[in-house]
């Protein structure tokens, strides 16, 4: 099946230590149309600290999407390409591209 490209958006993204588990995990950057509190589904390595330190900020294709009627979480698929953000282009790209909460 070939992949919906329409469906994928570009998404800011960071790692944050799990307050439960002390991991890190993938979590939307606040102050776009994704709340920070919705699940993100992609790479292992984004999430691996001797790659990527806690608060490293990565621009994803990402869409939205749900498991059989569950939780809506958003997808990027591991293979596509990952940026690591620098300060100056996050509040850029958050800039251009400020929305509602979703």
């Amino acid at each position: 099946m070939a992949r919906e490209s329409w469906a994928y958006r570009e998404v800011a993204v960071e790692s944050v230590p799990d307050p439960r588990t002390g991991r890190l995990r993938i979590r939307p950057v606040p102050g776009q149309a994704y709340s920070s509190s919705l699940r993100v589904q992609c790479a292992r390595r984004l999430a691996d600290p001797a790659l990527y330190p806690a608060g490293t900020r990565f621009l994803l294709s990402a869409k939205m999407t749900d498991r059989l009627g569950g939780a809506p979480f958003l997808y990027a698929w591991h293979g596509d390409p990952v940026t690591v953000l620098s300060k100056a282009r996050l509040k850029r790209f958050l800039e251009e591209r400020r929305r509602l909460r979703i």
